[in-house]
């Protein structure tokens, strides 16, 4: 068939999926229910993940949390236990691909199937690139891209079994636009969306539509993992306000979850507005954060 034909039959597919885009903004999704679901959290010693364990332990979900933290561990274990949950914990280091497929073997074996992963743990060096030590790059990669791959590969087979499952990547706006003296994180996150992208595209090849996918992009969150974060225009997050929207996204099996919302607009905006025009924004903006910088000395 020639190919100009073949656009033009795209063209209903596209008008119908924008009526029906546009007609779903106005009807609420019903929520799944999780209750007897066994969800396996990274990182959920403190933060966003000992939140998101103590949401999944209200609705009565089986717990199987990881940390590399013993000491945060038992303390967020302690918090779902008190909320009626069944929890089993786990001490994992996220960095080392070995770590996770032992603790993989016995998840299995001591608590059964995971049907709901979310890789959130994750790692930040706030320095430019030359004060950023070559460890601290690897292991950059190694828990906010690599862990992902390891922990999917451990536990999407039985999801693939079943038809039935979910992935939920812990992401960031920085994988969607760059922010300077966060150049290794930054890079993590773009292949971490990339991942969750790239994987839910091969689950529809695979005709595996049992298996959901989430995506998590927030913006500065208020952690303390990056020290002092503003941003013109855009409020520091508080974590109980991202875990409310990644829990509402995980239930109605939202794609992409952006906090604030209006971070969906920019990952557009980037790919078509003037390189000079987003230098100039980037100046308003006016990010800032506590941050290393060796590159002066470097090029003195």
């Amino acid at each position: 068939m020639h190919m100009s034909l073949q656009l033009l039959l795209l063209l209903p597919i596209l008008i119908f999926s924008i009526l029906e885009s546009f007609v779903k903004l106005f009807i609420p999704k019903k929520r799944k229910a999780v209750s007897g679901e066994i969800v396996l959290i990274t990182g959920a010693g403190h933060g966003i993940g000992r939140l998101t364990a103590c949401e999944f332990a209200k609705l009565k979900s089986k717990l199987v949390l990881w940390d590399i933290n013993k000491h945060g561990l038992e303390e967020t274990a302690a918090e779902c236990k008190k909320l009626g949950a069944r929890v089993h914990t786990y001490v994992v280091d996220c960095s080392n691909r070995e770590d996770i497929y032992n603790h993989a073997k016995k998840v299995k074996t001591e608590v059964g199937d995971v049907s709901i992963l979310v890789n959130n743990a994750g790692v930040v060096y706030s320095a430019d690139l030359f004060a950023t030590q070559d460890p601290q790059i690897e292991k950059t990669f190694e828990v906010n891209v690599l862990a992902h791959f390891w922990t999917t590969k451990a536990f999407l087979p039985a999801m693939m079994k079943k038809n039935h499952g979910h992935i939920v990547t812990v992401a960031s706006a920085a994988g969607y636009t760059v922010v300077p003296f966060l150049l290794a994180y930054c890079s993590s996150k773009f292949a971490a969306v990339g991942f969750h992208r790239a994987l839910t595209a091969e689950m529809a090849a695979l005709e595996k539509n049992g298996i959901k996918t989430s995506c998590l992009c927030p913006n500065f969150i208020n952690t303390g993992f990056i020290k002092n974060p503003s941003i013109r225009f855009l409020p520091t997050l508080e974590p109980e306000e991202v875990v409310d929207k990644l829990m509402k996204g995980i239930l109605t099996e939202q794609k992409m979850i952006f906090v604030p919302s209006s971070l969906s607009f920019v990952s557009v905006l980037e790919r078509l507005l003037p390189e000079r025009f987003q230098n100039a924004m980037r100046r308003i903006m006016n990010v800032k954060f506590d941050a290393v910088i060796g590159l002066k000395n470097k090029a003195q």
